[in-house]
């Protein structure tokens, strides 16, 4: 994806490439785009970068879910405790 080049030609050697400064860049880069230019986006993807995107977007969210139903569950467990 050009964006994701252009994004690692821009700050190469500058980060360390923890998940925070991943995030950072992220957050501040999709923070410029509308819903049409990130529709724009996708569909300028090949059909394997299409695939990996949303498959990136599925086990992120499952582990999400999964951890706030852990999250949860050890709240339950903590107020039957006291």
């Amino acid at each position: 994806m050009k964006l994701v080049d252009e994004l690692y030609e821009m700050y190469k050697g500058k980060l360390r490439g923890t998940e925070e400064d991943l995030d950072m860049i992220t957050l501040t880069v999709l923070e410029h785009f509308d819903r049409s230019e990130l529709i724009e986006l996708i569909e300028d993807m090949k059909q394997e970068e299409l695939e990996y995107f949303i498959r990136l977007y599925i086990v992120e969210t499952l582990k999400e879910k999964i951890l706030n139903e852990e999250n949860a569950e050890e709240r339950n467990s903590a107020k039957h405790l006291h």
